[in-house]
């Protein structure tokens, strides 16, 4: 057997895996941005679509930082069902940061609908550096 044939006969053979990665992946990140949107008292969608900065800076930032946890914890998992559970983790302490600096605010939901770009940076950078931190707890 030619060592490309190997290459090609081991890359397929994992494909199914990469792909039941990506899938619970996406799931992950899709069923987390829902219940992102339906527990912060403002509609992201409906507010970039008419060009607040603040809300997709905000949403994006919280995105990014659960993909950065998210690819950790693929990294790592040693199955989809690891993967899954962890990756559920990861989703729970976004939420849980959003529900801080909302407290911590007070007036975050005002501050986002009234595009003011400081609410936006602030919740968006809290969201990548949680995402940052949950990457590093959760290598193990």
């Amino acid at each position: 057997m030619q060592p490309t044939d190997m290459f090609f006969d081991y890359t397929l053979a994992a494909l199914p895996d990469y792909l039941g990665f990506l899938g619970t992946m996406a799931v992950l990140i899709a069923v987390f941005t829902a219940i992102y949107q339906a527990i912060t008292p403002y509609r992201e969608i409906r507010l970039i679509r008419a060009g607040n900065r603040a809300a997709a800076i905000s949403l994006s930032g919280t995105i990014i930082g659960l993909a950065i946890a998210l690819n950790t914890v693929a990294a790592g998992a040693v199955s989809i069902l690891d993967m899954a559970l962890w990756g559920a983790i990861a989703c729970i302490s976004q939420l849980v940061v959003y529900l801080i600096v909302a407290r911590l605010l007070g007036d975050l939901s005002a501050g986002i609908e009234d595009d003011r770009l400081g609410y936006g940076i602030l919740l968006g950078g809290v969201s990548v550096a949680t995402g940052l931190v949950n990457a590093g707890a959760l290598t193990y």
